[in-house]
């Protein structure tokens, strides 16, 4: 009868919180983390290809990352991509492994990352609000074509809403705890 499912929508505004917190995984504190490197892409092979799949990534240490590449000849290649990637990270190579030490970042750059990641969060905001929409127009298809009633329709569509409202307010408590952390000192 019904083929409206509530769950579903659920779990397309679970993708854009995951996918915001990958993004905010990328975005750098003070602490070395592989997730820094891992959106990296690298010339080898004739194209780009991940860095996590011409070597692998570590953190030894709380200010270092280190990335042990497999191939000799595209050590060179990574230890580009790394400067280049507009991190401020500068990279120091000895053999096969690329040393990258973290430098403390100035409180000016602390603030444009925190300006990056409140990007990151609108877009997550706008994802879930696009499937707020999606679901919004199923049900007034549904009762258009006499699947629900006018009832059934509007508590339909304040469930939607209360959800879109706890994933807004997921997204928005994500994003403070990463201006937190970005502006910790």
């Amino acid at each position: 009868m019904v083929d409206f499912n509530l769950d579903e929508l659920r779990k397309r505004m679970n993708g854009a919180l995951d996918a915001l917190s990958k993004e905010f995984m990328g975005l750098r504190t003070n602490r070395a983390s592989t997730a820094l490197l891992e959106p990296l892409m690298i010339e080898a092979y004739d194209g780009k290809i991940p860095i996590t799949q011409v070597g692998s990534i570590s953190t030894p240490e709380a200010r270092l990352i280190t990335v042990q590449v497999w191939d000799k000849s595209l050590v060179k290649n990574v230890e580009k991509a790394i400067r280049d990637a507009g991190l401020g990270l500068n990279p120091a190579t000895d053999g096969q492994i690329i040393r990258v030490p973290l430098p403390d970042l100035s409180q000016e750059r602390r603030q444009e990352i925190a300006k990056i990641a409140a990007k990151y969060a609108e877009q997550a905001r706008i994802a879930v609000r696009n499937v707020r929409r999606d679901g919004m127009d199923l049900l007034k298809k549904l009762e258009k074509d006499s699947d629900i009633s006018e009832d059934e329709h509007h508590r339909l569509s304040d469930e939607i809403q209360s959800l879109t409202d706890d994933y807004i307010k997921k997204i928005d408590q994500h994003l403070v705890q990463k201006e937190k952390d970005l502006l910790q000192v």
